[in-house]
């Protein structure tokens, strides 16, 4: 979703812009606009005709669904899910992963089992994508409410560096890599939970290389991909899960070498990759980080080729 727009009330539009400068909106002048604000790269205008909103720019669906409409319109959505959004209570496994755009650390990829009971219980627990909450430690505590909740059906594959390396290398690509490692966690998930119908998970790849996988392997399930698929219950909870192993990896293996693994794949983390290479000799980034990544062949040129032309720095 790019775009969405409402009629207001003018009672409606007063809230709204306290809304906006609660949340640290920077308003302007626009022509025809009651008022128009925005943050990063999200746009609301307010126009005089109606007055109606216009909300534009990135996170649109995410404002609209924990901003606009429960603290301005008030729908009563919160207690409410399984009106709106049925198939979420439905029993299906969802599937995320952790660590894909981040130079040190491993890929993993988990799946949770969700029923209506279990829904209820992450809903009333907080549970939502991971990437709406900052502390590692609230990570860790949903982490632990999730396997307890879940009562044993969810599936981890952590795939080390050295291990992602190689199979890297083997498909040649992170799309193929990704329906392999999703593939593992919904036939390890079908021997706990044998008749679930559906597995979700965010759209990365066609879903036919993770069927014939499972289909060499005697399983058969419908595989749903879509975006934004986060909004599930299920695929949150599995987002929840990836992190948790994410950043318990990181913390070990850096004090292992008694160094900070950051995340992603900034300035300070090539510092830290420097360090390693001179504490340990190149091959020791296969051991911890992800070398197909541009950031490889900067810490070490002669050791690490740099990606072919055209393709994405983490591809």
């Amino acid at each position: 979703m790019n775009s969405y727009t409402h009629v207001l009330t003018l009672e409606q539009a007063t809230l709204l812009r306290a809304l906006l400068e609660e949340l640290g909106f920077e308003f302007s002048q626009k022509p025809y606009t009651l008022f128009f604000a925005q943050k990063n790269k999200l746009s609301v205008a307010v126009y005089e005709k109606g007055p109606k909103v216009l909300v534009q720019g990135k996170g649109v669906e995410e404002f609209v669904q924990f901003e606009l409409e429960p603290k301005i319109f008030g729908e009563a959505k919160l207690g409410y899910e399984e009106v709106h959004l049925p198939k979420m209570f439905e029993p299906h496994f969802g599937v995320d992963e952790s660590g894909k755009g981040d130079f040190f650390g491993p890929l993993v990829i988990t799946g949770v089992y969700v029923d209506r009971g279990i829904a209820r219980r992450f809903l009333d627990a907080g549970v939502q994508d991971s990437k709406r909450i900052g502390s590692d430690a609230r990570i860790r505590a949903l982490g632990q409410i999730i396997r307890n909740t879940a009562g044993g059906l969810t599936e981890t594959v952590l795939i080390g560096p050295a291990k992602y390396n190689e199979l890297y290398e083997k498909f040649g690509n992170l799309n193929s890599l990704l329906g392999w490692g999703h593939a593992r966690v919904i036939e390890n998930l079908l021997a706990k939970k044998p008749n679930c119908p559906r597995a979700l998970s965010d759209q990365f790849a066609d879903a036919r290389v993770i069927e014939r996988s499972l289909l060499r392997h005697g399983r058969k399930i419908d595989i749903e991909q879509r975006t934004k698929a986060e909004s599930d219950i299920a695929v949150a909870a599995a987002s929840i899960l990836a992190r948790d192993g994410f950043i318990n990896w990181l913390d070990r293996h850096g004090k292992t070498f008694g160094l900070r693994l950051q995340r992603g794949a900034s300035a300070s983390v090539k510092e830290t990759g420097r360090k390693l290479v001179e504490m340990k000799g190149p091959q020791i980034l296969r051991e911890v980080a992800k070398v197909h990544f541009r950031t490889a062949h900067e810490i070490a040129p002669n050791d690490y080729a740099a990606p072919p032309p055209g393709k994405d720095w983490h591809e």
